[in-house]
């Protein structure tokens, strides 16, 4: 793979080996805290590192960039859309800091997401989702415990519901059962896998009722019927989806209040097996 065809951490995970000490540190570094080179000048970065700033022009050159800019650049770039590892900083604070940074975020990020998605539209999806002939969740990766968590909340009122894919399987013996009277939600969050947008394409061409759950570093999916976009940030190096978590709660929440007597004469029946069985 050239050069520019790598991402900015690989060319640094590629170089360390031959680096002199010096570099090797602050490639070491990079490696730990990429966010720190998109975030500072090369004069800060150096002093952050422990290492000269003729080191750093030195480092970068050796990645194949031509400028402590470039590299800025490629490393802003990828951590809007690639590792939580961009988002790492070496904080000394404690842990009442981190506690409090945390669950300001969180906060935070609920505020930002449900500013963007409307009751109107949780109305339109829970009655979508009801009004199907089948429904279909979809995840990958960090995404598969929303799937499989969305699907479980909505068995209570919804009797055809799937999560996929499960264990061991693909998804061609799904997709090509999907039909125009179906609902599909996909969970597409950050980092989705490459095969996303041909699935997403296959989904569309289905005529079925389409939404689609991301982070915030997605542009607006116009093929989707519905697109929540949510915000995940935090100040570590791990996503927050408290706006996730959330969402899923309000779909399967409006879903049993809109199913009305029929949505509460299910939840009965499963109450009322659960006791027989002594299961819980």
């Amino acid at each position: 793979m050239a050069p520019a065809e790598r991402s900015f951490l690989s060319r640094v995970r590629n170089a360390l080996p031959d680096l002199h000490p010096a570099e090797r540190r602050l490639g070491e570094f990079l490696c730990d805290f990429p966010g720190e080179l998109a975030s500072y000048s090369a004069q800060e970065l150096a002093k952050l590192a422990n290492v000269s700033k003729a080191t750093v022009s030195r480092f970068v050159r050796r990645l194949g960039y031509e400028s402590y800019e470039e590299a800025r650049r490629h490393a802003r770039a990828e951590g809007q859309t690639g590792s939580r590892l961009f988002l790492a900083l070496p904080s000394g604070d404690g842990a009442e800091a981190s506690l409090a940074a945390n669950i300001e975020q969180g906060k935070a990020n609920l505020d930002r997401t449900f500013a963007t998605i409307s009751q109107v539209e949780i109305d339109a999806v829970a009655r979508a989702m009801l009004a199907a002939r089948k429904v279909w969740v979809l995840g990958f990766r960090a995404s598969h415990p929303f799937a499989t968590y969305l699907q479980w909340q909505l068995t209570q009122v919804i009797e055809n519901i799937v999560a996929i894919p499960s264990g061991g399987e693909t998804l061609g013996e799904h997709l090509v059962s999907i039909r125009p009277e179906d609902c599909v939600i996909v969970f597409g969050l950050r980092r989705r896998v490459a095969r996303m947008e041909p699935i997403l394409k296959v989904i569309g061409r289905s005529g079925a009722k389409f939404l689609y759950v991301t982070d915030e570093g997605l542009d607006p999916y116009r093929e989707a019927d519905w697109h929540f976009r949510c915000q995940t940030l935090a100040p570590g190096p791990l996503f927050n989806h408290v706006a996730v978590m959330a969402v899923c709660h309000l779909l399967a929440t409006r879903a049993i209040e809109i199913a009305g007597a029929e949505g509460r004469g299910r939840l009965r029946g499963i109450e009322m097996l659960n006791d027989m069985l002594d299961e819980l």
